[in-house]
């Protein structure tokens, strides 16, 4: 069965910055467009960053400018660069995965980034 694996969160101090990885494993998946998001709360999520299959990439207000989405298809993998990090992006970040034909969707469990002051 396929899920997602999620590396890179981790705690830094503001202004800091990480890295997140994203990748399907378990079996044949191959990525099309995908995004990061934000737990709030329970099954609610705020849109981070998406990039679609044909690369079109949005970002949501409060991270433009200092996070960025990008892919390597030959890893099949999706990365969200977070620099300039602020005590308020502090949260779960959760991976979401679409296979390229655009009919399965794949979520994440979830890494964490903790930002201090």
């Amino acid at each position: 069965q396929v899920r997602v694996v999620e590396s890179g969160g981790g705690s830094v101090q503001a202004g800091g910055s990480l890295r997140l990885s994203c990748t399907p494993s378990g079996g044949s998946f191959s990525v099309g467009a995908a995004g990061w998001y934000r737990q709030i709360s329970g099954d609610q999520r705020e849109r981070v960053a998406t990039i679609r299959k044909d690369g079109i990439i949005n970002y949501s207000d409060f991270v433009k400018g200092r996070f960025t989405i990008s892919r390597d298809n030959a890893k099949n993998t999706v990365y969200l660069q977070m620099d300039s990090l602020k005590p308020e992006d502090t949260g779960v970040y959760v991976c979401n995965l679409q296979d390229y034909g655009g009919i399965w969707t794949l979520w994440g469990q979830g890494t964490l980034v903790t930002v201090s002051s």
